[in-house]
């Protein structure tokens, strides 16, 4: 019923300029439209809506991910952007926060100034 459609992503922040300029200065995607509500972002053709909320209630798991084709220099670009990773407790995680999956996957976390989760996923 839904596979011809385009799928909407959402996250949750509490100050909409303040997520503004780390989608858009940090990471990269295009500011489609802003208003009292939300900023709507492209990321890659994906409809991003950065939603207003009083409060984000902080999920345990990453919300938003992204495919890199280069996890290694994807890590290096967005840190030289002032993006920090996440390192985890008891996981085998690189010099750079990369954790290798049994699999042979790379997956590497981050969060956004509201502290939600993201990762960026290299697939072996």
């Amino acid at each position: 019923m839904l596979e011809s459609s385009d799928l909407v992503a959402f996250v949750a922040a509490t100050d909409l300029d303040r997520a503004r300029i780390f989608y858009e200065q940090r990471l990269g995607l295009r500011v489609l439209e802003r208003s009292d509500f939300a900023v709507v972002l492209d990321a890659n053709g994906t409809m991003l809506r950065v939603t207003a909320v009083g409060q984000v209630m902080q999920a345990g798991y990453t919300v938003l991910g992204w495919r890199v084709r280069d996890i290694a220099a994807s890590v290096r670009a967005l840190t030289a952007q002032g993006v920090g990773f996440l390192r985890y407790e008891g996981m085998s995680q690189d010099d750079d926060g990369i954790w290798t999956t049994p699999s042979g996957d790379k997956v590497a976390w981050f969060a956004d100034p509201d502290g939600n989760t993201l990762s960026l996923t290299q697939f072996g």
